[in-house]
């Protein structure tokens, strides 16, 4: 069975972007991110996407060279009525209006016996943490300091939450770590 994995890049400060919902300073060097360790085993071992429509909609639909070429499932109140680009016979793209449960059921079957990725927005992960789905979280530190945005843990209801570290990879431009969660 596919494991669930929330991936997020943050601020050293805990932020997913800044005041005016930019994420600019947390990718600074798109390419040197591609480069990474961490990203090249993330994409050998992905089956499946499941993202949130805003992280959907700041790619403005193109999924054209997305560094994911698996089945995306995209949760969503309502199916845009633009399709999208950049789809593929690998990258594919459903829009899932059923909830997060049926997304990552969705996400799981697509993946077989790789494992789901959770990616690109903090309300899709709080559901997917809230809801007892996930298996592993994967969390990116850059070097800056926002000061104020969003949040990828707050509000919370998580504390009681066990986690246990598995990895850590560092780069010039980031330090991400690999946690599992206990059940």
């Amino acid at each position: 069975m596919a494991k669930v994995i929330v991936g997020a890049t943050m601020s050293l400060d805990g932020f997913m972007n800044d005041r005016d919902g930019d994420v600019s300073r947390l990718y600074p060097d798109m390419e040197a991110l591609r480069s990474t360790e961490m990203l090249q085993e993330e994409i050998q071992t992905t089956g499946a996407v499941v993202m949130g429509r805003r992280a959907y909609d700041m790619a403005e639909g193109d999924l054209t060279g997305y560094e994911f070429q698996v089945p995306i499932f995209v949760l969503t109140h309502a199916v845009p009525e633009k399709g999208p680009k950049g789809e593929n016979d690998r990258l594919t793209v459903t829009f899932i209006t059923g909830g997060i449960e049926s997304a990552i059921e969705k996400a799981k079957a697509a993946a077989g016996n790789k494992q789901v990725m959770v990616v690109g927005g903090a309300n899709t992960a709080q559901q997917c943490l809230r809801a007892g789905l996930v298996d592993e979280i994967h969390i990116g530190i850059v070097p800056v300091l926002l000061g104020e945005g969003l949040r990828f843990f707050a509000p919370s209801g998580l504390e009681e939450m066990e986690l246990e570290r598995t990895r850590v990879f560092e780069s010039p431009t980031r330090t991400d770590l690999w946690f599992r969660v206990v059940k």
